[in-house]
């Protein structure tokens, strides 16, 4: 702006400067409402199917890899592609590409909902995870484009995280009722209305951005990312499925080596995948790496809480989705209340305390029983849990996105959202696989003879096995799987609230300085 403007008031967006952005007006907020849908609708797809798992289990009968793989593919397809999509949005259009990619979204879970088999389900919620990353990075960029005042910016951030954070504590309540009147599919269709209205509003309240000089997308580093992430993803299921071998650290030292010349190409190039000038930033580095660490332990353990509370516990869908209300509200009382009290507290100490606070949740959950009657236990455990989550998810996208410059906010967005998608599907994996191990190690040592094969694999298989094979198990083996199970997410949360409590003391050192 400069002094002889004589209207500084009517300014156009593209017309204000640093110094004197433009606020925000209804029309903005109300664009930020169109933009928490397909935010709610990839938070719900997080965590909606850990409810709907143990019924999809019994109708489609998938193995313990299988099952891994239904519930995690979807994370590890949208961290991988990511970092492409919020690139490719800079160039096509941000708005452009979040309509296409919901549209694709809807598609990919019509097919997921009239799935017959585990492989094609598998292979829906893969397209799912693609569609899912055109969502993410372009709703948060988006934001940095409706919101060009800093305090507005971060009360936006805040909003939009707290909105993620309530589609996976509501993922298990709506999964719940879904089940108690319609059969599992129903679960993926609730995708329709949402993005049916994100397609008809997009247009008319979200402003279109593409970069100016964007560059050309170098289709090499697409393909040098993607090859770096699957080996690494196929070498971690090898180990959920057999332990430690060859074939499974073979995988995973390629992976780190094309991850490295992927790393290599980024510094030659003027148009990077990743800017990896980002990372120059403590804050950024530091809060990605928190983010990262702090879904893992999430991920992995909402996963064997809604196994434990429906397949130990004996609940239904829907009361084991109505349990877990408690975690959900503590997950939104720190997504909202943490943005404010940052105003007065520096965020380094807030997300310290806050996992801290997760540790202590998982400490207790790693003193579980098999009993019924614990599950009030779980679930105050699981609420310090979420409330963890919640400040670090509302904080944690906020340091990322406000340390990066505006120009490369939407490289920023991405990189945030492929550390927490990466991030929770790391969790189910690994927590998954540590549990899942100790489990067959403890019912491979005390089976008895004379058990048909079919229904001895599935008893080894997985606690779901053993439920779904129902009365053709002898009297007390049931409960000697579940007590097999608790063990095994004894092991994890024991194993998370170790690692938390590090993390916990690493951020608050890390971040004293952030204001």
């Amino acid at each position: 702006m400069t002094h002889g403007d004589p209207c500084p008031l009517q300014q156009r967006p593209e017309e204000t400067t640093p110094l004197h952005p433009r606020a925000a007006g209804p029309r903005e907020w109300i664009g930020l409402a169109l933009l928490a849908l397909p935010t709610l609708l990839i938070g719900l797809e997080v965590t909606l199917l850990h409810l709907v798992l143990p019924v999809l289990a019994v109708d489609l009968r998938p193995t313990s890899v299988q099952t891994l793989w239904i519930v995690d593919i979807y994370g590890f397809m949208i961290a991988g592609f990511l970092v492409t999509m919020g690139t490719l949005g800079d160039r096509i259009g941000r708005r452009r590409l979040m309509m296409i990619g919901a549209a694709g979204f809807a598609i990919a879970s019509v097919i997921a909902a009239f799935s017959s088999s585990a492989s094609m389900l598998i292979a829906a919620r893969a397209a799912l995870g693609v569609a899912g990353a055109t969502l993410m990075p372009s709703t948060l960029a988006l934001i940095s484009n409706l919101f060009l005042q800093p305090r507005q910016r971060a009360l936006a951030i805040g909003l939009w995280a707290t909105v993620l954070a309530l589609g996976m504590a509501a993922g298990p309540v709506v999964g719940g009722v879904l089940l108690a009147h319609y059969w599992w599919g129903a679960a993926f269709l609730i995708a329709v209305p949402i993005v049916a209205l994100v397609l008809l509003g997009a247009p008319i309240l979200l402003p279109e951005y593409r970069a100016p000089w964007p560059g050309r997308l170098d289709m090499p580093s697409v393909v040098l990312s993607l090859a770096a992430l699957l080996p690494v993803i196929y070498g971690i299921k090898q180990l959920a499925k057999g332990g430690p071998g060859a074939v499974a650290g073979f995988a995973i030292i390629v992976g780190l080596v094309l991850m490295a010349l992927f790393v290599r190409r980024q510094r030659r190039l003027a148009s990077p995948l990743i800017d990896l000038g980002l990372f120059a930033s403590r804050a950024f580095s530091v809060a990605l790496g928190v983010l990262l660490v702090g879904l893992v332990g999430v991920g992995g353990t909402l996963l064997l809480v809604t196994q434990y509370l429906q397949l130990v516990a004996g609940l239904s869908p829907l009361a084991a989705g109505l349990w877990l209300m408690p975690p959900a509200l503590a997950m939104l009382a720190a997504g909202i209340g943490a943005p404010l009290l940052a105003r007065c507290v520096r965020p380094g100490s807030l997300i310290g305390l806050a996992l801290l606070l997760s540790a202590v949740g998982y400490l207790m959950l790693a003193r579980l029983d098999s009993g019924s009657g614990e599950i009030p236990w779980v679930i105050a455990s699981f609420s310090l849990v979420y409330f963890g989550l919640g400040t670090l998810a509302a904080l944690g996208t906020e340091l990322v996105v406000s340390a990066a410059p505006a120009e490369k906010a939407g490289s920023a967005a991405a990189l945030s959202e492929m550390v927490q998608e990466l991030g929770l599907a790391l969790g189910i994996a690994t927590l998954g696989s540590l549990a899942g191990t100790l489990y067959r190690l403890r019912m491979t040592a005390q089976l008895p003879g004379g058990l048909p094969p079919g229904v001895e694999d599935a008893l080894v298989d997985s606690l779901a096995g053993a439920v779904s094979q129902g009365k053709a198990l002898p009297a007390g083996l049931l409960e000697q799987a579940q007590d097999a199970f608790v063990a095994g997410f004894s092991l994890a949360t024991t194993t998370c609230a170790i690692a938390i409590a590090l993390l916990a003391l690493l951020a608050a050192a890390m971040l004293r300085h952030v204001d």
